[in-house]
């Protein structure tokens, strides 16, 4: 596949400590013209004032009134999107854009439509090690969820997911929350597309760093495994 721009999605909610740096981050990626889309879904910390503050033609920033979660963050932003892949970056920099060019090299190299960035891959990268109650409830739900796709994925509920345009524009996306990770697996695998995964490196937050996932969100994630699994 020949590639000439990419689209960034960046769902953002209270990310005042981290968002200008991921920012920048992403910036620093020069290989393909990028397209940047912040979707700020209802921050009430500084967040606001510093994406208010952004005046670059490249960076689009889209607003939530209210916090409506990062489902519906990703939704938002897919409705714009004019790259030729599109990339979800969470924005508070446990995934780093330093990883960028392993994310591509599928797209480049064997004509994937999703790639997956695995945290349990290993390869190049590094991962912060703790939290093993975290890392076992994504391992179940990632099982459950082969189950269903007949896929052998090690990540599921990765953060860094990216497809072609078309690929990720060709299904219809319903759920707000956490839950968006199994549909988007599910509905696309069941479309027979490609996937491929690549190890990657994983710096994640702690609690009192701002960390925001909780055993709810988990069990959405596994409603939304088997209703999609069992019901597309």
């Amino acid at each position: 596949m020949i590639i000439k721009k990419i689209s960034i999605i960046i769902p953002c909610f209270n990310e005042e400590k981290t968002i200008k740096k991921v920012i920048e981050k992403v910036k620093q990626y020069t290989k393909y013209e990028i397209e940047i889309i912040i979707v700020n879904d209802g921050s009430t910390d500084g967040s606001n004032k510093i994406l208010e503050d952004i005046k670059e033609k490249n960076i689009k920033i889209l607003n939530h009134k209210i916090n409506s979660g990062k489902g519906k963050a990703i939704q938002t932003g897919l409705r714009i999107v004019s790259g030729d892949i599109v990339i979800i970056q969470d924005a508070d920099l446990e995934y780093s854009p330093t990883d960028f060019d392993i994310l591509f090299k599928p797209f480049e190299e064997a004509d994937a439509d999703v790639v997956y960035g695995s945290r349990f891959l290993g390869g190049s990268g590094y991962v912060r090690l703790h939290y093993y109650f975290h890392y076992l409830a994504n391992k179940i739900l990632t099982n459950i969820c082969n189950l269903f796709t007949n896929l052998n994925m090690s990540d599921m509920e990765t953060g860094y997911k990216l497809f072609k345009k078309d690929v990720i524009q060709s299904i219809n996306l319903t759920e707000n929350s956490f839950g968006i990770e199994p549909e988007i697996t599910i509905k696309l695998a069941k479309k027979k597309f490609k996937f491929f995964e690549v190890g990657i490196s994983y710096r994640g937050r702690s609690y009192s760093e701002g960390k925001k996932i909780t055993a709810k969100d988990a069990i959405i994630a596994l409603f939304c495994i088997f209703k999609y699994g069992l019901f597309g």
